[in-house]
């Protein structure tokens, strides 16, 4: 039987509905699964860049399930069937599919994700018929796919791109893109100015389009600010990222009350 948590979501995603969503690179579903239980609308598990393979993406979205809150969902590690197929069969709503630079690099992405007629899945479904149903034509209905723009190609392609058919959304990778813009690192204040054109252009083209564009961030109120500026859904941070932060403020907080004292 399809999820009804899986239909609602790509239902809030296809009508341009505002999403957050948390990021995760660590290979740790106990921790997965609690932030999977704060409220998030999705958990993305990172199979790019994340330290985390495919046993790890597996018990993520395992994980990321028994909340009942959110859906999961996987950036994977390559625009090809196999990585797109194995994530989809292990039970992501939604695949984040990185490098898109051109609108047959997303038509590619889309043909992928979704079953003949539509496209060219191979059908094994081995977790995903728990979780979004067994039928392909009810698994392509709630399948969701989001090419990522994060390149010089994929900025000056992002209105073709975002014309595909079948594709539910585009995903800005910050990092990437504020380097495909210029910059000498990501962050870079140098491109600031050519950096939030571009992500004026994305969002843009995205609307125009249709669909929905999401852009990961480092924190909530970056968050809450691309979700001002015409974003429909964004991620945020990384488990990774967090776990680092909140040690060191612990750290320095007990450190300066040591040094006070003394």
């Amino acid at each position: 039987m399809t999820s009804e948590l899986a239909l609602e979501f790509a239902r809030k995603i296809r009508a341009r509905e505002q999403a957050v969503g948390y990021w995760a690179v660590l290979d740790a579903p106990v921790a997965t699964e609690r932030i999977g239980r704060l409220g998030y609308d999705y958990v993305a598990l990172d199979a790019q860049h994340g330290l985390l393979g495919y046993s790890g993406v597996l018990n993520g979205l395992m994980a990321i399930d028994a909340g009942h809150t959110a859906v999961g969902m996987v950036r994977v590690e390559d625009n090809n069937l196999t990585a797109i197929g194995k994530a989809l069969d292990a039970g992501a709503v939604g695949v984040i599919v990185p490098l898109v630079n051109t609108a047959a690099d997303a038509a590619a992405a889309v043909a992928a994700a979704k079953y003949p007629p539509m496209g060219g899945r191979s059908y094994g479904p081995m977790r995903s018929a728990l979780r979004i149903g067994p039928v392909p034509a009810e698994a392509n209905a709630t399948t969701l796919v989001f090419a990522m723009i994060e390149t010089p190609d994929g900025l000056a392609n992002v209105k073709e791109i975002c014309a595909t058919p079948g594709l539910d959304g585009i995903y800005v990778g910050p990092s990437d893109l504020a380097i495909a813009v210029g910059g000498a690192f990501p962050g870079d204040p140098a491109i600031e100015t050519e950096f939030n054109a571009a992500l004026k252009t994305i969002a843009e083209a995205a609307a125009s389009a249709g669909i929905a564009a999401g852009i990961h961030t480092p924190a909530g109120d970056v968050a809450a600010l691309r979700l001002s500026q015409g974003y429909t859904f964004t991620t945020i941070a990384s488990d990774l990222t967090h776990l680092e932060q909140i040690a060191k403020a612990h750290l320095a907080a007990a450190t300066s009350a040591v040094n006070t004292k003394g």
